[in-house]
């Protein structure tokens, strides 16, 4: 949708774009996106990564998008050695492709498709301390210029987006949100109290509305896990009529 023109994602087109010029262009892209889950961290290791249409029912031209950036098996080896020193088991895969979490950010934020990119998997378990543990391991990647990308959403309740808003949902959405944000940018907090509302996030006024599954939460907590750090920068916007927000660290 943020691809076709979408009036509704016009906010997250924008704010993606602003990013993307606002900070040194990377060397190599590492996504983890919510639409690949996998019993055990596993990275694609493709050197020209397809791109997987993993969606239905949408217009012909949303299934003939290309971003034909490649893909790099070292980095993966890498990264997956990486976790290995951390004690994290983990796969590689030299059949996957890219998945629309992927492209649809990449496309908005680097259109060219010339940077390197590799793609991590979240685990099924959806443990919040597993993926900021994930996060944890590569902190190294800093002194390389390689860009985590977290592609979720802070706000995933579908039939929200298509339903009727009323003041006890738009309540419960900003009061997630407003949680989100404070986790992430307060300056009050300990990094270990920082984690320890990442791991409890369940118990946020307005969470499980905000995400009846967690899927589309957790590529934050890999970001946290690298940045180990409030967050930089936040900005607050509406996609699709709801309350959002993106982190940089």
């Amino acid at each position: 949708m943020p691809l076709l023109g979408d009036a509704g994602h016009q906010e997250m087109v924008a704010c993606l774009r602003h990013i993307a010029l606002s900070i040194p262009k990377p060397d190599a892209l590492l996504v983890v996106s919510a639409h690949w889950e996998t019993t055990i961290p596993t990275l694609t290791a493709r050197k020209n990564p397809p791109l997987i249409y993993d969606y239905y029912g949408f217009p012909e031209e949303s299934y003939q998008i290309q971003y034909p950036c490649p893909g790099e098996p070292a980095l993966a080896q890498e990264i997956y050695h990486l976790l290995a020193g951390a004690g994290i088991e983990a796969a590689l895969d030299e059949e996957r492709g890219l998945d629309h979490g992927v492209f649809v950010p990449l496309k908005l934020m680097y259109p060219e498709a010339d940077i390197p990119c590799v793609q991590l998997s979240l685990v099924n378990t959806l443990e919040p301390s597993t993926h900021i543990a994930m996060g944890q391991a590569l902190q190294s990647l800093h002194q390389k210029n390689v860009l985590v990308i977290g592609s979720g959403f802070s706000f995933h309740n579908l039939k929200a987006f298509f339903g009727a808003t009323t003041k006890e949902s738009q309540a419960l959405n900003q009061a997630f949100e407003d949680w989100l944000a404070q986790t992430c940018s307060s300056l009050d907090y300990t990094e270990a109290e920082r984690a320890e509302r990442l791991l409890h996030w369940s118990v946020a006024t307005g969470a499980r509305y905000c995400h009846p599954r967690e899927e589309h939460l957790l590529p934050l907590h890999v970001c946290y896990g690298v940045g180990q750090t409030p967050c930089s920068e936040q900005f607050r916007l509406k996609i699709m009529n709801q309350e959002s927000s993106m982190y940089l660290w």
